[in-house]
């Protein structure tokens, strides 16, 4: 992930000594009464050039080497709309932490505007154990990402472990429609006579790391939208949404190795001599397939007939917030024994 610090929202450039008069326009907002708040009250500071008293809502880690800096991030900024989610916390060592989900629409002097999400995160130093001076809700670090949309689309469903009802039941409802949209004819679970919440997802919330994350940002987020498709006589159909924690989503697709399988006769009975991979297709679905929250891999068992003697498996691993193909087993042999034979494993995370 490329990491975009809070401040450097538009190109550096001159600061006049004398502040515009469109600064003094907003209403003055200093709160500190809440994490969702201060980060407003941030953003009203930047929006009136009052600089000095948005370097101030940071605590010891500042955003910049220096005020001098810190000021000139903001040098072209005339304004700053800003959406805040629902607030995650978590208490440790003396502290609160708070994880803030944050939306921005940074509007520049010339009139173009660009769009931020992601996460600030908040620290209260518990009030009781505090001798003065005494310190308030502080700002620890923020991380944005540029993004595309309303402010309530890109809004993150949740940053930390927190989540953000709204926001969530959203993307819900969108991956919903997608999956509606896209599948209305094609999969039983949609159709006329299917059961009633046959086609609702099953939902797991991921948690994790990128591999070119900074070390101090937060965990990133991801939900996982499984949905039935159709079944047969010994196999279903799943699809699969991913939903990011900016906002957006997308329907997974699947690496699947196309294969050369080599029989002592040719109509595909007695000893297999040979499988070989000689390319990859994609497909949409994957076979008797559900998610495993312990190696945080979706798992699939295609059975080639109805006893499960020939098949292919495998596993795609969830890591820098996709899924890779990581192992593939292949029993080909049609001899009613289960003995499957692996022609692809990278079954390991980096």
């Amino acid at each position: 992930m490329t990491r975009f610090p809070w401040h450097s929202l538009l190109l550096a450039g001159a600061v006049s000594a004398t502040p515009p008069a469109f600064a003094q326009s907003t209403q003055y907002l200093d709160d500190r009464s809440s994490p969702e708040a201060l980060v407003r009250s941030l953003y009203n500071a930047v929006s009136r050039r009052e600089y000095a008293r948005a370097w101030d809502y940071f605590g010891e880690k500042k955003p910049s080497k220096d005020f001098e800096t810190f000021v000139q991030g903001y040098a072209k900024t005339r304004s700053v709309a800003v959406e805040t989610g629902a607030v995650s916390e978590e208490g440790a060592a003396g502290s609160i932490f708070y994880q803030v989900p944050v939306a921005i629409r940074a509007s520049a002097e010339d009139g173009s505007e660009r769009t931020f999400a992601g996460c600030f995160s908040v620290r209260l130093t518990q009030p009781a154990n505090q001798q003065p001076p005494f310190l308030p809700l502080q700002l620890e670090k923020g991380a944005l990402k540029p993004a595309e949309g309303d402010l309530a689309e890109i809004l993150p469903a949740s940053c930390g472990d927190g989540p953000a009802p709204a926001a969530r039941d959203r993307m819900r409802e969108a991956v919903e429609a997608a999956f509606k949209a896209t599948y209305g004819s094609m999969c039983q679970t949609l159709g006329a006579d299917a059961e009633k919440g046959a086609a609702d997802p099953e939902i797991h919330d991921l948690s994790y790391r990128n591999a070119k994350q900074d070390p101090s940002d937060p965990d990133r987020t991801a939900r996982l939208f499984r949905f039935a498709c159709g079944h047969g006589a010994y196999n279903s159909d799943e699809v699969y949404y991913l939903a990011d924690d900016i906002g957006g989503f997308r329907q997974l697709q699947f690496a699947r190795p196309e294969l050369d399988i080599r029989y002592e006769n040719e109509d595909s009975e007695g000893k297999v001599e040979s499988v070989s991979i000689i390319g990859y297709r994609s497909t949409d679905r994957l076979v008797n397939s559900f998610y495993d929250d312990k190696s945080m891999s979706l798992q699939f068992f295609a059975k080639w007939r109805g006893m499960g003697d020939a098949s292919s498996s495998g596993s795609y691993l969830f890591r820098d917030g996709d899924f890779a193909l990581t192992k593939y087993d292949v029993d080909a042999s049609y001899d009613e024994e289960i003995n499957p034979e692996t022609v692809l494993d990278y079954d390991t995370a980096p």
